[in-house]
């Protein structure tokens, strides 16, 4: 997380342009082939591990069916990524070589998270990434070179903007105002709770304050990183932040869905619980899919999913932009007022800088392809969203098992001990009212209309 601030960078140098342009251009092709020819390429990229139990053949000869579809979806990925990566500044032969490993762990997770007795312990592909992921970072010194490829929000945001694409743009329309209502009231709430309980219990510093609140009430890291900077936060600040995130939200992704499972939440207000209540968009997604995996829905049911999206990346995800520009008045009216120098004034395009652009591109890519089976004869449209959109999906979900496992390797307990009891603490008093505030609103005030979500 170290480096410059992604909002300080020119826009050809960000995670949010290059997931943009990635997502973006593998939809765009795939449709383009899809309705003139040239489709089967992308189809074979698509790979799908089959159901298995103790005869590991049927995995091979699954795989025999189409050889060069882990070759083509590696190639792609590989080039598409290290493009960016050269032209964002990465180490491109480190980067190379360790998604290159990465790809290796996430066929091999993917398999023994395709395996039934995995399955019959809930340990499926999102967990078990977290998993491998986290025994590994906390056992083992990971080397310099692998870490140059654990870019968590790079692979989660081209995820996310491969998930607009299968979202219709009606249903975004829709929950729109409804999740933007929900996520104001758990924003709100959450943000003063652990600020309060920052400054006013503990008597830490108010921008330290404003940095933990804004991780725990809007999106995550990315929160932390954009308040942090626009209050001028300490930059060990804004790492004790970014590792509560990152550890509580760890913590949730085991706690959510089983919650959620064991109450008997519908899959819609499920979703809707989790992005209320999770504090990065990866860990949430994986709290989804983990979810799917405990209610054992079948195969292709997204409503946990697409309830997550509308409420975390719709909902909470596009509040940074307006915490930052509230964090930048504070702490320059403010905390800051004795030592503000008379030239000094509040930038309030700050708003744009910091607003993750990627919800942009998720938003394009719902619009494009809505757009797409809107004009096309019914029967053609129905046939574009189950192969095309299909394919979709299936890319989507490899780059979220890439993002599970960046987040495992870049997950280290020890962290913990380092932040101090007092943020920490100040952290959890915001968990403790977020998540019955967010299961209260997914499953009473709001349950009809995420129950109604298909």
């Amino acid at each position: 997380m170290a480096g410059t601030p992604q909002s300080n960078l020119p826009w050809i140098k960000r995670e949010d342009t290059w997931a943009i342009i990635i997502a973006l251009a593998l939809t765009t092709v795939i449709t383009i082939t899809y309705l003139s020819g040239g489709f089967a390429l992308f189809k074979s990229m698509a790979v799908s591990i089959s159901s298995w139990s103790n005869d590991f053949s049927k995995v091979t000869a699954g795989l025999n069916k189409n050889p060069a579809g882990l070759y083509l979806l590696f190639g792609f990925f590989l080039v598409a990524f290290t493009l960016g990566a050269k032209v964002m500044g990465y180490n491109v032969k480190r980067f190379v070589a360790a998604f290159t490993v990465l790809f290796i762990l996430s066929v091999i997770i993917t398999i023994l998270g395709s395996n039934k007795f995995m399955k019959d312990y809930q340990l499926e592909t999102p967990l078990l990434a977290l998993m491998i992921g986290m025994i590994g970072s906390n056992l083992f010194k990971l080397p310099n070179w692998f870490q140059e490829g654990l870019r968590t929000e790079f692979y989660v945001k081209t995820g996310i903007v491969l998930m607009g694409a299968t979202l219709p743009f009606t249903i975004i329309m829709k929950a729109g105002p409804l999740a933007m209502l929900q996520a104001t009231i758990v924003a709100f709430v959450t943000f003063f709770s652990i600020y309060f309980a920052a400054t006013k219990l503990f008597g830490l510093d108010p921008r330290f304050g404003a940095t933990l609140g804004a991780g725990g009430s809007i999106c995550g890291v990315s929160g932390s990183i954009a308040v942090g900077g626009a209050c001028r936060a300490e930059k060990e600040h804004v790492s004790i932040a970014i590792s509560l995130v990152v550890i509580w939200a760890v913590i949730m992704i085991a706690i959510l869905p089983a919650a959620a499972k064991h109450i008997g939440m519908a899959p819609g207000p499920a979703g809707a619980w989790i992005g209320t209540s999770e504090f990065a968009d990866a860990a949430g997604f994986a709290a989804a899919e983990q979810y799917n995996a405990l209610a054992d829905l079948p195969k292709g049911d997204d409503r946990a999913v697409k309830t997550f999206t509308l409420m975390k990346v719709v909902g909470r995800d596009m509040f940074v932009g307006l915490w930052a520009l509230l964090a930048a008045i504070l702490s320059v009216t403010l905390w800051e007022k004795k030592n503000l120098a008379q030239s000094e004034r509040i930038d309030y395009g700050e708003v744009w800088r910091r607003f993750p652009k990627f919800v942009i591109g998720f938003f394009v890519a719902s619009i494009f392809t809505t757009l797409i089976i809107a004009n096309l004869d019914p029967k053609l449209g129905s046939a574009y969203s189950k192969d095309a959109l299909g394919v979709i999906k299936n890319l989507r979900g490899w780059t979220f098992t890439w993002t599970f496992l960046s987040i495992g390797f870049t997950t280290r307990f020890r962290d913990l001990a380092a932040a101090g009891w007092k943020p920490f603490l100040a952290f959890t008093i915001g968990v403790l009212i977020n998540v019955p505030l967010g299961y209260w609103l997914s499953n009473v005030i709001f349950v009809d209309y995420w129950l109604s979500v298909k």
